[in-house]
């Protein structure tokens, strides 16, 4: 599979991890555990704190969304490669997404109220931010090999 339809196939990736538990969590260890994924985490977030929310859509949703939309037009050559720079710095975002959720799970085990299992999506997310990584890295590489 060539980088362009790995690519592609990102597009079809990031809305199902969007939707696919990150993790499930509970208060108390008798209880069930509820499943947090990006967009229910996203609407806790809007009912809360709007800026915070603002940001972590920002991260997690439009950041790798457009990066991956922008690789697409530079791969089928409908975008100048001088535009990856800006889209690097679009990956990194979204890349901070990933640390955001890390930290999340870290602190609430650590202060051991309760309980948090990491499910399917947050690894299926992190396969496509990190996808998403090296197909921007072999992209760069290959514009090197092309302007020499």
């Amino acid at each position: 599979m060539t980088i362009k339809y790995l690519n592609l196939a990102l597009l079809v990736a990031y809305p199902i991890a969007w939707f696919a538990p990150l993790m499930r969590a509970g208060l108390l260890p008798l209880f069930s555990l509820s499943e947090i994924s990006v967009l229910t985490g996203l609407q806790s977030l809007w009912a809360s704190d709007i800026f915070l929310a603002l940001v972590v859509t920002l991260f997690a949703l439009f950041a790798p969304y457009l990066k991956t939309i922008g690789l697409a037009l530079v791969h089928f050559h409908l975008l100048s490669r001088s535009t990856l720079p800006t889209l690097h710095v679009l990956g990194k975002l979204a890349m901070a997404d990933i640390f955001l959720i890390a930290l999340y799970i870290t602190l609430t085990k650590g202060i051991g109220v309760g309980r948090i299992e990491v499910a399917w999506g947050l690894y299926l997310f992190t396969a496509c931010i990190l996808t998403s990584l090296f197909i921007s890295w072999r992209t760069e590489q290959s514009a090197k090999i092309i302007s020499h």
